[in-house]
């Protein structure tokens, strides 16, 4: 079987109709490389919802020709969309072909009635995005497109499944079912044959075994296998093994197949709480949504290996898609690199939360996409929780419940080797019965802030007895409770429900030292997933402190752009609140400084529920001397000292009894300020922060000098502004510039959340002293990277696609 990569070569315009392309209306379009995001592209507006990032709706149709050999005819051939968003209707050579409603399920279209054999033939999507999301969700062909070949006998393209259903020590078996279709007019009696490699290469099994299929018929081949002392994967130890399975007809092959997987063992009580491979572990768990920031929805490969990269390196050994099921990329970087997956299914079922999502089309293609949902998924070791909703109203009433029941037995019936949650906000799912008596207390139908925005009355609702008695049923189908913002519940359920595991699932990240102080003293509770781990396009400002002495509303107002909550920004930049939480974690042991921002100094905060301070790592600012600041220092011991220009201004207590945290108030002056950690008395660990001093230049630095040319790679440039000690000067913007020869400038911007400048111009002011460009190679050869910068010297990169 031939597996072609079919990203290249598209054109994508805004759907006309065929009326009015009749008059002359369209346009030729725009050539465009996959995956792509085609709303990303338009112009945001104060006319659009904040949700969305401001950007307006569109719909958009995207073509490609393609040549079909003579030598075609007689094989399967078919298309595979990893992701389209949303509403797809593919047609190929003008006729329908085939569609999608959900917007992140992979499916697959045959072409073979369509084909024109020995010429170009034309395939062409039209996708549509209009309030359908509560976020951002982009608009296109924003996954992998491939082309699949094959012959009349073959491997089926969902492919082998592969277990592990027994483990020790010593050896494991592995079970695979392989299934195969014969769409010839004959009886045939094809062998597969399976060898297993370890990560070095080396044979470690190995199996054969006929079987016969009828003409047009369908089965599965299954072999059981062993592997001598196995390398088991775990966080710490990703090992992986590849099985290629290969199908021999009438002694020719006609198919192959490599599956890449893992060997290990998943347990789960309340007493020991998840055990992988025996060892109780806890789940550092970040919610992340699935858009890469600069790029968009575009699930580039490159970008999502660079998320789960990043994430990992600020502490975190687990991820919740939230709430779409996760791209084959980036499980595939969670597998190579040792992250913890929990994927989620829908934000809804059967209760619209936007006007037209998913919600129109659940009762009819849940099935379906829980089919695909569970395919993709099962062969990845990273993903040990499969989650069927977030949020979901029904929850909360007897066949809403029954809904649950469905999806998970479904899952269940499809892989019953991992465990099932469920993101049940109680508060959310007993609404319908709060709302009348919030409206008999108040003018309001609801909280300030919307659903979220309850905060601590949300808490107390969650341990309310009509949410354990509303969720009871809808618990019940789980294997594991997971709660969002329901940590009220940790202690009452280890009661009153002395069988139940639960997960924090989606949890207000200023409250990680109380809630990682829970997740560590109770078994039953696994770990916590911070909202967010990354910033993410749309719900603009939920992140954000308000003033007091501002209107207070709950999305920001245009130009905001981003959520502004996430442990890194928009570009993989490590927010402040990134560092405490390492700390919290017990994997920082050094202090850490941070500095309000001066705007917001002796301004009184109504303080957003997943909003951090409005703080950064400088002492690099723009005012004058002796302007009032306020210094945050961060530390696991006991308590810290701060030094300025070599002169002690105090000690204060930190450590978990005081939430990790001490602030220091003192009057600006450039130089150095300095946090040491006192142990027993005595200075320890300590970090600095200094002003810059004199001109500064462009410093430049990428994560990879040499790139794969074949499109799924990319070059993530950050840009910064430092004097000639190497300190970054974030008191400091300018305008850059960014030329690329022999590439791709994809994108150029910051993690600034309230950014009115586009990410595909050439030109991009700088935020915080810092900028990133991303390439991408349009084919093998040279690279060549100019950066231009006012008042500064011009810097060339040179990189290679290869």
């Amino acid at each position: 079987m031939a597996r072609e990569p079919f990203n290249r070569g598209w054109t994508v315009k805004p759907k006309t109709s065929i009326f009015a392309q009749i008059g002359g209306a369209g346009s030729a379009g725009v050539e465009v490389d996959l995956p792509h995001d085609a709303l990303f592209g338009e112009q945001r507006s104060a006319a659009n919802s904040g949700k969305n990032a401001y950007f307006p709706s569109g719909t958009y149709e995207y073509s490609k020709s393609f040549d079909v050999p003579a030598e075609y005819r007689g094989k399967r051939v078919s298309v595979e969309f990893q992701g389209v968003y949303r509403d797809a209707v593919v047609f190929v050579n003008n006729a329908y072909a085939g569609q999608r409603p959900f917007g992140y399920s992979a499916f697959t279209v045959d072409l073979d009635d369509h084909l024109e054999y020995g010429t170009d033939n034309t395939i062409r999507v039209e996708v549509r995005s209009h309030d359908d999301s509560r976020w951002y969700a982009g608009a296109g062909l924003y996954r992998d497109v491939t082309l699949i070949v094959t012959d009349l006998v073959k491997i089926a393209n969902s492919g082998p499944r592969v277990t592990t259903p027994d483990i020790d020590a010593d050896r494991s078996i592995v079970e695979l079912a392989v299934p195969l279709e014969n769409h010839s007019p004959n009886r045939t009696t094809p062998v597969v044959s399976t060898e297993i490699r370890d990560g070095q290469g080396a044979l470690v099994a190995s199996g054969t075994t006929p079987t016969t299929l009828r003409a047009g018929a369908a089965a599965t081949a299954r072999l059981r296998l062993h592997i001598t002392d196995p390398n088991l994967w775990s966080v710490d130890t990703p090992h992986l093994y590849t099985a290629v399975t290969t199908l021999v007809d009438g002694g020719t092959e006609v198919d192959s197949r490599s599956t890449t997987f893992g060997v290990r063992r998943l347990q789960l009580d309340p007493i020991f709480g998840l055990r992988i491979n025996g060892v109780a572990t806890k789940l550092r768990g970040a919610c992340i949504h699935h858009d890469n920031g600069l790029l968009g929805a575009a699930a580039i490969r490159r970008a999502e290996e660079r998320k789960i990269e990043l994430l990992k390196n600020a502490g975190f050994n687990a991820i919740r898609m939230s709430h779409n099921p996760a791209s084959s990329a980036l499980l595939d970087a969670c597998d190579r690199l040792g992250m913890l997956v929990m994927d989620e299914t829908f934000d809804i079922w059967t209760e619209s939360k936007s006007s037209f999502d998913y919600s129109l089309s659940f009762p009819e293609w849940w099935e379906r996409d829980i089919e695909a949902f569970v395919a993709k998924d099962f062969n990845h070791p990273s993903v040990i929780f499969y989650s069927i909703g977030n949020e979901i109203p029904d929850t909360g009433n007897p066949l809403g419940s029954e809904w649950g029941r469905r999806l998970s037995e479904k899952v269940r019936e499809l892989d019953d080797t991992r465990f099932i949650t469920n993101g049940v906000n109680g508060f959310v799912s007993t609404l319908p019965t709060l709302l009348p008596l919030m409206k008999s207390r108040s003018q309001n139908a609801e909280p300030e802030g919307g659903v979220n925005g309850a905060g601590e009355m949300m808490n107390q609702v969650n341990a309310s007895e009509l949410v354990t008695k509303a969720t009871e049923e809808s618990f019940g189908v789980l294997d594991a409770a997971g709660l969002n913002y329901g940590d009220s519940r940790y202690e009452l359920d280890k009661e009153l429900f002395p069988n139940r595991v639960i997960i924090g699932t989606e949890t207000f990240p200023p409250n990680i030292d109380r809630n990682w102080k829970l997740v560590q003293e109770h078994d039953h509770v696994l770990g916590d997933f911070t909202w967010t781990g990354w910033d993410y396009l749309g719900e603009v400002g939920i992140g954000r402190n308000q003033f007091l002495d501002e209107q207070p509303q709950f999305e920001a107002p245009f130009p905001w752009l981003t959520a502004w909550c996430g442990d890194l920004d928009l570009t993989g930049f490590r927010r402040p609140a990134s560092y405490y939480r390492e700390i919290v974690f017990g994997l920082r042991t050094a202090p850490y400084l941070a500095v309000l921002r001066p705007e917001a100094v002796g301004r009184d905060v109504r303080p957003g529920q997943w909003a951090w301070s409005e703080s950064i790592a400088s002492w690099d600012w723009a005012v004058d001397e002796q302007t009032p600041m306020q210094v945050e220092v961060y530390s696991p011991s006991e308590s810290v000292e701060l030094v300025v220009n070599g002169r002690s201004v105090g000690t204060a207590q930190t450590g978990p009894d005081n939430r990790f945290r001490a602030t220091f108030d003192l009057p600006y002056e450039r130089g150095t300020i300095e946090a040491f950690a006192i142990v027993g008395g005595e200075r320890a660990a300590s970090v600095s922060l200094r002003s810059h001093a004199g001109t500064t230049a462009l410093s430049v630095s990428t994560d990879r000098s040499t790139l794969d040319a074949d499109g799924g790679d990319l070059a993530y440039v950050d840009i910064e502004l430092r004097d000639a000690d190497g300190v970054l000067a974030t008191s400091e913007l300018r305008q850059v510039s960014v030329r690329v020869e022999g590439a791709r400038l994809v994108a150029l911007g910051s993690g600034k959340p309230d950014n009115t400048e586009r990410f595909d111009a050439q030109t991009h002011a700088t935020f915080d002293g810092r900028l990133q460009a991303i390439i991408r190679p349009t084919g093998p050869g040279p690279i060549t990277v100019t950066i231009n910068a006012d008042a500064a010297e011009a810097v060339t990169l040179q990189l290679a696609a290869r």
